[in-house]
């Protein structure tokens, strides 16, 4: 498909709604094939009241979510790599990521699945291993092991959602920000998209608008789901920087539960960053494991407010874990998080051949997002997909 097929009943091959996470980067893969694109986001690019906010998200290749989720994470860092020289914005920090717990937990086991899968370059590190190497990890269960992922990192997912519709619009996609899409209507020929004050019509839609995919495509089994982000600073004298605390996901001792997080990052400025913009730096990001249940919350009225007790489990959990951070919370806020039963994304066709989907985040999708973006695109065009994302089809749960 081309912008040159068009016919006049057409006001662009395909519309993007919602420019997050994936639909942003979706909106950049489709007009740099040369489609026309309609982009829409109800907010501005790299707003505060989707999924995609907190200034970090980890990246990680050994995906112990999915041994299939290590051919997208390679290509996202290929992507946010590419954005990165074309917005002149460090997007991408590759810290390597460490890994801790029980031999037969979900943590090892699923990462060590991934590495075996795709010949990943980890390392395996016994007990005594990770005292030495990583003196701040050093609170560990009896029998706790490690795996070193080299190839860990963050990402910084508002710069890189602005970065990725800078894109698409130099690639000639008509970009429409503080539009509020009210209706998505497929037919045999089409689609009309209605907003507040217009109607368009296209050949193709994706739909990536995070929490509010289900208003448009009603069928999928997604839950929005309030979630808490914290982050910490070390004790005073204490080190907690990204150094001796990179990028991880461990189990708590004493605990029957998992923690993931990062160590902070005081502070980047020009010439310390190979030339890269000035950044802010950040604190101590660490989170709790949470699998459900799920509340099912409306995404327009997400509860923004932070109440007594909200901070108690993790400040409690990171006590626990690290004693060179201060366990009183230095800042809170809320984001939403879009959870399918299986925790894995929703990426590809509907049951209508003309409406795609990328969304389903389920807590870990913004390392991908970039190239869920480009699985996106390419399910719009019929083009062979990249990789294997079978087990990402939103038909799954017909």
């Amino acid at each position: 498909m081309s912008s040159t097929d068009r016919g006049n009943d057409y006001d662009a091959d395909v519309a993007v709604i919602g420019l997050g996470a994936i639909g942003s980067s979706a909106a950049w893969r489709l007009a740099a094939r040369g489609l026309d694109v309609l982009g829409f986001e109800q907010f501005e690019p790299g707003h505060a009241w989707g999924g995609s906010t907190g200034k970090t998200r980890l990246f990680r290749v050994a995906c112990l979510e999915h041994p299939g989720l290590t051919p997208i994470a390679r290509r996202a860092r290929e992507l946010w790599r590419e954005l990165e020289t074309s917005s002149g914005e460090r997007l991408f920090f590759e810290t390597g990521g460490l890994m801790i717990g029980p031999p037969d937990s979900h943590i090892i086991e699923g990462t060590l699945r991934a590495a075996d899968a795709h010949d990943l370059p980890v390392e395996r590190l016994d007990a005594d291993e990770i005292a030495r190497r990583f003196p701040a990890r050093a609170r560990l269960d009896p029998g706790d092991v490690g795996v070193w992922d080299p190839e860990a990192g963050l990402v910084r997912p508002e710069a890189a959602i602005v970065a990725a519709v800078d894109a698409a619009r130099a690639a000639g996609a008509r970009i429409h920000t503080n539009t509020h899409v009210i209706e998505v209507e497929p037919d045999d020929d089409g689609v009309t998209i209605r907003t507040d004050d217009a109607e368009y019509r296209v050949r193709h839609v994706a739909v990536t608008s995070g929490p509010w995919i289900t208003r448009f495509v009603p069928e999928l089994p997604l839950t929005p789901h309030r979630v808490v982000m914290t982050w910490f600073r070390a004790r005073d004298g204490r080190n907690a920087n990204l150094d001796v605390l990179p990028v991880f996901i461990r189990s708590v001792p004493g605990r029957d539960t998992w923690i993931w997080g990062h160590g902070a990052m005081p502070g980047i400025h020009a010439g310390d960053s190979d030339g890269f913009d000035d950044l802010d730096g950040f604190d101590v990001k660490v989170g709790p494991d949470f699998d459900g249940p799920f509340a099912d919350d409306d995404p327009d009225a997400i509860d923004r407010d932070i109440h007594p007790g909200e901070t108690d489990e993790i400040r409690d959990l990171v006590a626990a874990t690290f004693p060179d951070v201060d366990p009183e919370p230095s800042g809170v806020t809320t984001c939403i998080m879009t959870h399918s039963p299986d925790r894995q994304f929703v990426v590809g066709p509907t049951a209508h051949p003309r409406v795609v989907v990328g969304g389903g985040c389920s807590g870990h999708s913004f390392k991908h997002a970039s190239a869920l973006g480009e699985l996106v695109a390419q399910s719009v065009v019929g083009e062979q997909a990249f990789t294997d994302a079978g087990f990402l089809d939103p038909r799954r749960f017909a």
